[in-house]
């Protein structure tokens, strides 16, 4: 398998076990002939998370209610072969994308195509200011594969102090001119 489609579909789980809607498998109670106490709901169970573990599920909710439906049915598909990997080998994988550096698997909260090239697009998009987040990610989904990697060269070849220049011009480029633009500053 591809490696870098495998690390996508590895990579790209977490979101989807951590973000998509949980359900709690609990044992069922055994019939008695006085009334059982309920089970907990998927609200009393998140009651009973801390702060931080809330926020946490809140932030992955919000991140997987974000990517598109195409995304989120391939990581939906990428949760399905996980799923059907023996215990060990699961465990394995997810110890692999634990030992990455948080920035790393916080980018895969962007989905499988955003994903795979944001190790690249880290120096350039790692850091946008939150004014600017929705039109980043509303024009880095538009973009083609092509146009990512294109746009991987450039945050790559960027100086750090030329950054945030660099992302401002990106984001004014009309999207008929994208691709001009990209080879003009990947240097193609």
């Amino acid at each position: 398998m591809n490696k870098l489609l495998f690390a996508g579909l590895l990579l790209a789980l977490p979101l989807s076990l951590a973000a998509a809607p949980q359900s709690l498998k609990l044992p069922l109670p055994a019939p008695s002939a006085t009334p059982s106490v309920v089970a907990p709901t998927a609200a009393a169970a998140f009651a009973q998370l801390d702060p931080a573990q809330q926020r946490q599920r809140r932030s992955d909710y919000a991140a997987w209610r974000a990517l598109p439906e195409g995304e989120r049915e391939r990581i939906r598909q990428a949760a399905s072969r996980f799923a059907a990997l023996p215990a060990d080998q699961q465990q394995r994988l997810r110890t692999q994308f634990l030992a990455q550096d948080q920035a790393f698997r916080e980018g895969w909260r962007l989905g499988p195509q955003l994903g795979a090239e944001f190790p690249k697009l880290h120096g350039l998009f790692g850091f946008v200011p939150p004014q600017q987040r929705d039109a980043v990610l509303a024009v880095l989904r538009q973009l083609s594969p092509a146009q990512l990697v294109q746009l991987a060269l450039v945050a790559q070849r960027t100086p750090p102090q030329e950054r945030d220049s660099v992302r401002s011009a990106f984001l004014t480029v009309p999207a008929a001119e994208r691709d001009t633009w990209l080879k003009r500053q990947a240097g193609q």
